[in-house]
């Protein structure tokens, strides 16, 4: 039912399927300041424009103001998609009219930075650069890196579990949480932010929050774990003949008595070339000839050290591996130049624009069989198919960008996700479900995994207010095993 039009200015733009009395309320909740409605031109909507599809975001600055709005919401019937730096990528927080979409972002407070502890209490809002530097005061740091490490928060973090490329060391996100706060959708809060590893008291209810993209709940508040930051790093780049050999160097610097490795990610062929040339990156005595390329990174207590010892990792893995190629970068600068190569996947969206991406966990000893048959079964399709990929070898995640332009047909998902559940790998890695990815879950996940996130589901959102149609389908799959082996039905 909708309200009497509002005396005040400005609610008059508000999408019809929110009450007017809902708006005035959350108004006084939050300030009219931080009650933003219609187009939001002053808002990035990041990764995609129907973020902020509603078309009313609301900007909570405390954990008792969003769970005064939730509570408002569920007493109207209005859902609440909660949002932190919008970096995700199979539309974890797009919103629609009708909805409204719970902003983080002015809980952007660190409230302890304990050095002696190594934790950090930190609002869901704090983005994962802030937490960086404020943690490098100490020498300490997060544990995790991704590359949208200036607009990530950590909340954004924590619900969608996310990974990056120190988890084949620290784990994923899932791994970094000691202790979480989260608003229920009745409004009511789940308190525990316990800062010791070790507990063993009852159920450990916060990671039903850890990875569900806030379809459970808000997380608003989170305690992480920290590690000693490295004295010195360095970074070297390796031509090399297969995927094979790419683990064989892998394995070589795990057990290096010098440096820890810090990253091993993988480029292949097509991805590289691409990047390299957006950059104009080119070095006289190292070639980009080879099928396979691998970004190591190194920390430790001398960066000379360090470069010596990637002289002698160069030299063990030639002994196995004779094609391999190499380049040790020999300043920060030429470390930063190496890095673009990797994280600058925007190049690709520049070059085809809305290319389909898909990113996969598969184990290590099967992804170079993996590989060879997506990328057979790809071409089959069509010929002219040349995907993109890249990922972080040493935890086997592999991001895969089709030179194409969306939507696909459902023969190419096929292709990718055959088998990968019986491989012992998943379809998604650190992306999340979101909106995209429904059909992928509900195909391939264990019928007695759907039934029980559906209880879940049910038991701490009822109503179905949080995050709708995120996650898990609207109507739940037919009680059978037909398509256990299944794929996703639309890319």
């Amino acid at each position: 039912m909708i309200d009497q039009h509002p005396s005040q200015a400005g609610l008059q733009d508000a999408p019809a399927a929110v009450p007017y009395a809902l708006l005035d309320d959350i108004r006084g909740v939050v300030g009219a300041r931080h009650l933003r409605i219609g187009a939001a031109a002053d808002v990035d909507p990041g990764t995609n424009p129907e973020n902020l599809g509603a078309g009313i975001i609301v900007a909570p600055a405390t954990t008792e103001e969003v769970a005064a709005v939730v509570r408002l919401c569920d007493r109207h019937g209005v859902p609440v998609v909660a949002q932190g730096g919008r970096t995700g990528l199979v539309g974890g927080s797009v919103s629609e009219p009708g909805e409204i979409v719970l902003s983080l972002e002015r809980m952007n407070r660190i409230e302890r930075l304990d050095a002696v502890e190594r934790t950090a209490v930190v609002q869901a809002g704090v983005v994962l650069e802030a937490l960086r530097q404020a943690a490098a005061e100490h020498r300490l740091e997060p544990g995790i890196d991704l590359a949208a490490r200036g607009s990530a928060t950590v909340g954004g973090m924590v619900s969608t579990n996310a990974g990056g490329v120190m988890a084949f060391r620290n784990g994923v996100m899932r791994h970094r949480v000691l202790g979480l706060e989260a608003v229920l959708a009745d409004g009511s809060v789940y308190r525990d932010m316990t800062r010791v590893v070790k507990n063993a008291a009852g159920y450990d209810l916060k990671h039903l929050f850890i990875g569900a993209e806030g379809t459970l709940g808000i997380v608003t508040r989170a305690v992480l774990k920290l590690d000693p930051t490295p004295r010195a790093t360095a970074t070297a780049l390796f031509g090399l003949p297969s995927v094979t050999a790419a683990l064989d160097l892998i394995r070589l610097a795990l057990d290096s008595e010098t440096g820890q490795l810090r990253a091993a990610e993988a480029l292949w062929r097509s991805f590289i070339d691409l990047t390299a040339s957006a950059h104009g990156w080119s070095e006289p005595d190292f070639e980009l000839d080879q099928p396979f390329y691998l970004l190591l990174a190194l920390g430790g207590g001398r960066e000379e050290a360090l470069r010596a010892e990637f002289e002698k990792l160069f030299g063990d893995i030639l002994e196995r591996h004779p094609e391999t190629t190499g380049i040790v970068a020999g300043s920060k600068r030429q470390e930063e130049a190496l890095w673009r190569l990797r994280e600058d996947t925007d190049i690709i969206y520049r070059a085809h624009a809305a290319a389909p991406s898909y990113d996969v966990s598969v184990p290590l000893s099967q992804i170079d069989g993996y590989v060879d048959r997506i990328l057979t079964g790809l071409g089959t399709i069509d010929p002219e198919l040349k995907p993109f990929v890249f990922g972080h070898l040493a935890d086997g995640n592999l991001h895969i960008v089709l030179n194409r332009r969306g939507p696909l047909p459902t023969a190419l998902a096929a292709a990718l996700y055959a088998d990968l559940a019986a491989l012992g790998g998943s379809f998604s890695a650190e992306h999340g479900v979101g909106s995209k990815r429904i059909h992928a879950l509900a195909a391939t996940a264990d019928r007695t995994k759907l039934k029980l996130m559906r209880r879940v589901k049910d038991t701490l959102d009822s109503h179905a207010l949080m995050n709708p149609g995120k996650v898990l389908p609207l109507v739940p799959p037919p009680d059978n095993d037909s398509n256990r082996n299944g794929v996703e039905a639309h890319a």
